[in-house]
């Protein structure tokens, strides 16, 4: 009789799985710690960073050596490598690695800002506003794919909300009937994907991209039709107004740019904890939940798994038109053809990067939001790292986090898998 043998048992155990995972975080870290260390240490001149409250050079909440703070941060960043590597701190592992990718990110700050400075609230508030959209897609593509669903039509459903936005609180005159016609415009794809994907069977990721097209033809042309003709008619949409909540709106930094705003930054928030709940704690999550993981588990204890994915897809819809109304609504006042331009495929990875979670889907949207603030901002200070750079990172952070380097990314048993009843 012969037996099998394991070469090393903990690579099978929980315990050398997680081994594993944090010594390639440690792995990880020490190589960034060390870049930043040596290269932005040698790139930094010796001129003082300056972070600021105010717009300008003014009211600096933090000031130091571009240089020195540049190598400190990027030592950090190392220490934090060598805790992970070392297996250190293992039930503080996240914790340890979001500081070690934070000093790195501070040592690249150092840099760039050395003999000039960084306005703390215009990019904290500029984060958030580019990271708006993004967290109503990705909560839009949860609530789908948790189900069962694949959404790769929300850039479709952002589109045909702006679009709604645009023209129908154009012609009311009211900003309110321009919020409510961005959710039917965002339903309106949502259904004709859940009947295709659901009813039909048709391929879930193809009929999301035809359904891209789709909006992006409609759209285009009723803009050319109607809009373009006739703008004062049909594409001036009153703006959304900004609330400011007294007291809590003078909190240094995080007041203007929280308590200060639209109310559509606060519904974008405030989804982000109620869809979490919802899923977690309510009995329409765990249906939900096991529809997405095991739908034939589900019917057979009486869940109606085709109903339930009907109703997800389509509130998921609504989120999404919400996202589109924030193009038109908020950050620019009108209609354009193909005004998103791709923030619904930012969204789709922001959901596989935050792994199909509400609270991965916000910080994923907000390191998103980031990385495009940054490339504006290094854009304006004649920075020698191409915009184009910075614009690309979330992509190359989103083909890490699926190709397992920082873990496992599984998406739902049951995504994309139409569902026959027996």
């Amino acid at each position: 009789m012969s037996t099998a043998t394991v070469e090393n048992p903990a690579e099978v155990t929980p315990t050398g799985r997680f081994w594993n995972r944090q010594r390639r975080l440690g792995v990880g870290v020490l190589v960034i710690g060390l870049l930043a260390t040596i290269l932005f240490g040698a790139l930094a001149p010796s001129k003082t960073a300056r972070f600021t409250l105010s717009e300008d050079a003014q009211g600096a909440a933090f000031s130091i050596n571009g240089k020195l703070g540049a190598i400190l941060f990027g030592v950090l960043a190392i220490a934090a490598g060598a805790v992970l590597l070392a297996g250190l701190l293992s039930r503080y592992s996240t914790a340890v690695l979001s500081a070690g990718i934070l000093t790195f990110v501070l040592s690249f700050l150092c840099w760039q800002v050395a003999g000039n400075f960084l306005p703390l609230v215009d990019t904290a508030s500029g984060t958030l506003e580019l990271a708006v959209p993004l967290i109503f897609g990705a909560l839009a593509g949860v609530l789908g794919e948790r189900s069962g669903v694949i959404n790769v039509a929300i850039e479709g459903q952002f589109l045909m909300g702006a679009f709604g936005a645009a023209l129908v609180g154009t012609m009311a005159g009211s900003v309110w009937a321009g919020l409510f016609s961005a959710a039917v415009g965002g339903v309106l794809i949502a259904g004709i994907l859940a009947v295709l994907a659901i009813r039909y069977l048709v391929d879930q990721t193809v009929v999301g991209i035809v359904l891209n097209l789709l909006a992006l033809g409609v759209t285009g042309f009723l803009y050319e039709r109607l809009m373009q003709a006739d703008a004062q008619s049909y594409n001036q949409p009153p703006k959304m107004p900004e609330w400011k909540i007294p007291g809590l709106a003078d909190i240094p930094v995080v007041g203007p740019v929280l308590f200060d705003t639209n109310l559509l930054v606060w519904l974008a928030l405030i989804l982000v904890f109620v869809v979490h709940f919802g899923l977690t704690r309510t009995r329409w999550g765990l249906r939900t939940r096991a529809v997405g993981e095991h739908p034939t588990a589900a019917d057979t204890v009486g869940i109606r798994v085709r109903g339930l994915r009907y109703l997800n897809v389509l509130l998921g819809g609504v989120v999404a038109g919400f996202g589109g109304a924030y193009f038109t609504l908020v950050a620019t006042g009108s209609f354009n053809k193909n005004m998103t331009a791709g923030a619904g495929f930012i969204a789709l990875a922001a959901l596989i990067f935050g792994r199909w979670t509400p609270f991965g889907a916000l910080g994923a949207a907000l390191f998103f939001g980031f990385a495009q603030k940054l490339a504006t901002y290094l854009s304006a200070v004649g920075s020698p790292v191409p915009n184009q750079f910075l614009n690309m990172l979330p992509y190359l952070a989103t083909i890490v986090a699926v190709a397992g380097l920082v873990g496992r990314v599984r998406a739902p048993a049951a995504d994309g898998q139409p569902y026959v009843k027996s």
